[in-house]
């Protein structure tokens, strides 16, 4: 991050990769967005895999990656330990199996949120459904870490849909709208009833009032604005992505200061104790915006655990090859669901959910 202070509203400032730069309690950001091709009978792309080093593609060759697919792009079988997964799909589908025995299918406005807790095995595999067009998929997956006290606590996952996902929508004139999705995080609104997100898993970071996290994703466009609340607590940080579209404006409510500019393709870190209004100079602009007090808590990371100490770390490796986190009950290390299962999700308890 660049470090010099740019305004009391926006401080450093910072671009956009594959992979963002995070302030804690957050521990990463990727933003998968990739091109995908019709699919074939298997789900996979129906295109030459020539050149692609599969198993290990992040190269982008023609707008789309296989990541560690070989016939689905995706990720197969692999663990986590000590931190959760908060993963927010825009576009198309992801397919989710892990060492609980859980499954789902769930895509366009999910959201995903799973505690690794003690340990987790779980794969995340993009299959390409429509067999006659492009198969487009974005995505964000945000790691959100937990306090040494939570390190070890059970694995849980649950489903956020898109359909029982809160938002906030205004519209001041035609072609000026502005609309917040509250993935989490309570948003208290001027004037009127605070909008409260849906609940994260019970040991979560999030779940903690006093941690204040929030992940808001944001759309504005032409004339809109919106006007953030000033964070709930002192001590807590807010960062600002903006990655599509033309210009963020970010100016105080007010008006004490000038509005900075965002284009997009930058974040920053943003004041917190203020109330902040965002707008758009040149069309439309999205952004994702992430909260919450710092834990404060040493973080040592190695591959796929996150933990205190490099003890930890060496534990959780001899951990899950003597157990395999509860091993894998799955017949492949990459399973997909039919064409046509549709959005679901299938508990580890048994419980059944059917979107459709």
């Amino acid at each position: 991050m660049v470090t010099d202070s740019d305004t009391e509203l926006v401080r450093q400032r910072f671009t956009l990769g594959q992979q963002w730069p995070t302030i804690d309690p957050f521990l990463f950001v990727a933003h998968h967005d990739d091109a995908y091709p019709a699919g074939t009978s298997d789900l996979g792309p129906a295109a030459s895999l020539a050149g692609r080093r599969i198993g290990m593609d992040f190269d982008l060759v023609d707008g789309w990656n296989m990541y560690h697919g070989s016939t689905v792009p995706g990720f197969p079988q692999h663990p986590h330990r000590g931190f959760e997964t908060i993963t927010h799909v825009r576009t198309g589908v992801i397919d989710h199996a892990d060492s609980l025995g859980a499954t789902a299918r769930f895509g366009g406005g999910d959201t995903q949120w799973m505690t690794a807790g003690a340990g987790i095995v779980h794969a995340e595999m993009f299959p390409l459904l429509d067999p006659d067009g492009p198969n487009p998929l974005e995505l964000f997956q945000i790691w959100l870490n937990l306090p040494a006290a939570d390190k070890l606590v059970e694995p849980y996952f649950t489903m956020l849909w898109n359909e029982r996902t809160p938002r906030l929508h205004t519209e001041t004139a035609p072609k000026s709208l502005a609309e917040i999705t509250v993935i989490a995080g309570r948003l208290a609104i001027t004037g009127g009833e605070p909008i409260e997100p849906l609940p994260p898993p019970p040991d979560s970071w999030a779940a903690r009032p006093e941690a204040d996290v929030a992940i808001w994703h944001v759309t504005i466009t032409g004339d809109g604005t919106l006007d953030l609340p000033p964070a709930a607590g002192p001590g807590t940080r807010r960062t600002l992505y903006v990655f599509g579209g033309t210009i963020m404006t970010i100016g105080s409510t007010d008006g004490a200061e000038a509005p900075s500019e965002l284009p997009a393709g930058t974040g920053a870190e943003v004041v917190a104790d203020r109330a902040l209004r965002l707008g758009a100079e040149g069309g439309t602009v999205e952004g994702l915006l992430l909260q919450g007090r710092p834990i404060g808590d040493p973080v040592v990371q190695h591959g796929p655990f996150v933990m205190n100490d490099r003890a930890g770390i060496v534990q959780a490796f001899d951990d899950y090859q003597r157990t395999g986190f509860g091993g894998w009950p799955w017949p492949s290390d990459d399973p997909v669901h039919d064409r046509a299962a549709g959005r679901f999700a299938r508990h580890a308890d048994g419980r059944l959910e059917r979107m459709g």
